[in-house]
C-alpha cells in the first residue's frame, strides 16, 4: 500500500483479514487511532493496517485481547514502532506448524501408540489436538530434536521429565538478554523521549542481538556440556579429564 493511500473501513477490514465489526470494536477499545474524517466517512492509513495486523497476529498466537491492549497501550503511532514490536514478538522466522496423526507421531518415535503419552505432549505444549486423531505441532524443530534423542536410546519418559526443566532454563536465559537490551539500549532511547529518528536503529539492534544471543548461548552451552561430561566421567568411572578419548 502506498504511503498516502487511504482505505475505508470495509477496505481496511479486507486488507487485514478481519470483519468490519471487529475493526470497529478494536477501534472502540483504542487499539488503533481515529480515522481521518471526510464528512461522515472515515479513512484509514498505513499505521492502521500495521496495528491491526499486529493485533491479529498476537491474538492468533493465543494472547488475550486484554493482554494485547496492555502491549499496545504505550506503543507510539507509526509503522516503525510497530516494526520494532513485531521484531520482539517474532524474533525468528518460525518453522511452519505441522499436522500429523497420533500414529504417525508414534511411528516417527519408534514406539507404540500411547494415549497417555499424547496427553503429556499436549500438556507440555509440544502438540495441540485437532479433529479426530490429528495433532498440530506448533514447533516441528523441537519435536524433531526430541525424536532424535529417543533414537539415541534415551527413554521417552526421561525426556518428558526433562522438558519442563529445559523450558524453564530457556525462559531464564531469554529474560537475561531481554533485560540487557531493556536496561541499556532501550533505556537510553526511552530517556531521550523515544525520538522518531531513533526507531530504525532500535529495530536494527533487535534484529542483530537476537540471533547473536542464540549463538552465544550455543557456544556457552558447548563448554558447559564438556565440563559436565568430564565431571560425570570422573564420578562414574574414575576417569580423569585428560584420559577421556578425544571427540574432535
Amino acid at each position: 500500500m502506498e504511503r498516502d493511500e487511504e482505505l475505508t473501513v470495509d477496505q481496511l477490514a479486507a486488507k487485514v483479514g478481519m470483519t468490519v465489526r471487529n475493526v470497529r470494536a478494536y477501534a472502540g477499545r483504542g487499539l488503533i487511532p481515529p480515522p481521518r474524517l471526510v464528512g461522515r466517512t472515515g479513512y484509514y492509513g498505513q499505521d492502521h493496517v500495521a496495528r491491526l495486523t499486529l493485533v491479529r497476529e498476537l491474538l492468533d498466537k493465543g494472547y488475550t485481547l486484554a493482554a494485547v491492549e496492555r502491549m499496545l497501550s504505550d506503543l507510539p503511532d507509526g509503522a516503525m514502532a510497530l516494526g520494532v514490536f513485531e521484531t520482539l514478538v517474532n524474533p525468528w522466522t518460525p518453522t511452519e506448524p505441522e499436522v500429523i496423526t497420533e500414529q504417525q507421531l508414534a511411528d516417527r518415535a519408534g514406539i507404540p501408540h500411547d494415549p497417555a503419552t499424547i496427553d503429556k505432549l499436549i500438556e507440555l505444549g509440544i502438540a495441540e489436538r485437532e479433529d479426530g486423531d490429528r495433532l498440530r505441532i506448533p514447533n516441528p524443530d523441537l519435536l524433531r530434536t526430541g525424536l532424535e534423542v529417543i533414537k539415541l536410546g534415551v527413554p521417552l519418559d526421561a525426556i518428558l521429565v526433562m522438558l519442563p526443566k529445559l523450558f524453564d532454563h530457556a525462559d531464564a536465559v531469554a529474560k537475561v538478554y531481554v533485560e540487557l537490551f531493556r536496561s541499556t539500549v532501550w533505556r537510553q532511547f526511552a530517556d531521550a523521549g523515544l525520538p522518531p529518528d531513533g526507531w530504525p536503529e532500535i529495530q536494527r539492534t533487535l534484529e542483530g542481538i537476537i540471533p547473536l544471543a542464540g549463538q552465544a548461548l550455543v557456544a556457552a552451552f558447548r563448554e558447559a556440556m564438556g565440563r559436565e561430561i568430564e565431571l560425570v566421567a570422573y564420578e562414574e568411572l574414575g576417569v580423569a579429564p585428560k584420559q577421556l578419548p578425544s571427540t574432535g
